[in-house]
């Protein structure tokens, strides 16, 4: 769909598993124009059903695990932007078109939404280990990140030229480190993280985060072995960082 302020096409990613009761509110908030790709990961309690009720496009993918989900998502995109958003009503898509905006411009390749956490919205375990996460960011790549939440816009050739692997907890780390390695010009911009509707498969609960800990940790590792390596040239140039 061609969103009306500005004429481009926006596809919308959300990984879904079992999230029936957030989706009509999530779909709900969808800014006119951008089209919903709902990318049901297993579900049992048909929110793929109630996703094809309010519209959305939807994408079966028998894979378990978030990176499974939002590649196949990604795949499934027409669109000339891609957006990715969780599902489960902790972030609002209208925050959607401000970031946006910075790749519209040409500012910027990656914009990266920074969580801005109400009240009772982010374990402390997961809070604690996203910012150890991007300090480690910080010191191996050089970029001023905070945070390396899952809202995040990007174009949908370059996204696909990452060829990202990962299909677990890793994916959206294997996006941000691919995206730094060839010089990407990577932004953050502020979105509100709210309680989510239901419980949480990873950062609500500790095993969860411990699951995604382990699998960033291997990107990480994976990125650290190529540090020492020759930049590799973005097709714009690496002097438009």
């Amino acid at each position: 769909m061609t969103d009306p302020e500005n004429g481009v096409r926006v596809d919308v990613v959300f990984p879904c598993l079992d999230e029936r009761g957030a989706l009509p509110w999530v779909l709900s908030r969808l800014p006119p124009g951008y089209r919903a790709i709902v990318v049901d990961n297993g579900s049992t309690d048909g929110s793929a059903a109630v996703a094809a009720a309010l519209g959305a496009s939807v994408v079966r993918e028998p894979v378990r695990g978030f990176g499974s989900a939002a590649h196949a998502g990604l795949l499934a995109a027409t669109a000339d932007y891609v957006a990715f958003c969780d599902c489960d009503g902790s972030m609002d898509p209208a925050a959607l078109p401000q970031l946006l905006a910075p790749v519209l411009a040409g500012t910027a390749d990656l914009v990266l939404g920074r969580r801005r956490p109400e009240r009772r919205s982010w374990p402390v375990h997961a809070r604690f280990a996203n910012l150890v996460l991007a300090w480690q960011l910080r010191r191996l790549t050089g970029e001023r990140v905070s945070d390396l939440g899952p809202m995040r816009v990007g174009r949908r050739a370059e996204l696909l030229s990452l060829e990202l692997l990962d299909r677990r907890s890793g994916y959206p780390l294997e996006m941000f480190l691919k995206a730094s390695q060839r010089h990407w010009r990577i932004r953050e911009l502020p979105i509100i993280y709210s309680p989510r509707t239901g419980r949480s498969k990873v950062t609500g609960t500790l095993r969860g985060t411990v699951t995604a800990v382990r699998d960033m940790s291997a990107q990480l590792k994976a990125a650290r072995s190529l540090a020492a390596a020759a930049p590799v040239q973005s097709p714009r140039g690496a002097e438009e960082k």
